[in-house]
């Protein structure tokens, strides 16, 4: 497999961020909205710290991934899908995809800064919060947190169903040349 994207194929690094970042969304979303279900204490906290390591985890994908597709196009897309109308859509996806989960990430840190606690760096360690706690602003920045959060979580399953529908009804490459170890 190529480092690089080529015409027709997603490099080694293309898929490797897209899926490191689908998995960290997964599980990030499932953390943040299920949160309630672990038990007050400990466990909660485990769950809180890696939900905020997650989206650090992600921030940091996202600022090598950007660049990189900047720097490395992915493949055109395929016959089946030349139309205009079906490339500017796709263009426009992956951009609010990735919008999305800069929005997400940014409220969820000035969350835990509305809260007034330290953001964890990946247990290395904090930033303090730059103000003193406000449950109102936090309460505002949490509803849109989550409301984001859901959104960037529709937006990636449509994209994920576009992928299917590519596969099963267009029967084009679109999915295939995103997994690895596809056929060429």
């Amino acid at each position: 497999m190529s480092f690089r994207n080529s015409p027709d194929r997603y490099g080694a690094v293309s898929l490797t961020l897209h899926w490191l970042t689908a998995v960290l969304i997964v599980a990030a979303w499932l953390l943040g909205t299920f949160d309630d279900v672990l038990p007050k204490g400990p466990a909660r906290d485990a769950g809180l710290f890696a939900h905020i390591t997650f989206g650090l985890a992600m921030l940091g994908l996202l600022a090598i991934r950007v660049p990189w597709r900047l720097a490395d196009p992915p493949p055109g897309p395929e016959p089946a899908t030349a139309g205009l109308w079906a490339q500017r859509a796709a263009h426009f996806t992956h951009w609010m995809l990735y919008i999305l989960l800069a929005g997400v990430i940014v409220a969820g840190i000035v969350l835990q800064f509305a809260r007034g606690r330290p953001l964890p760096l990946f247990g290395l360690a904090e930033i303090a919060s730059p103000w003193m706690a406000d449950r109102a602003f936090a309460r505002l920045v949490k509803e849109v947190h989550e409301v984001l959060a859901n959104a960037l979580l529709v937006l990636a399953i449509l994209h994920a169903a576009a992928a299917m529908f590519h596969h099963w009804i267009l029967r084009d490459r679109t999915l295939v040349r995103m997994l690895p170890r596809s056929p060429r």
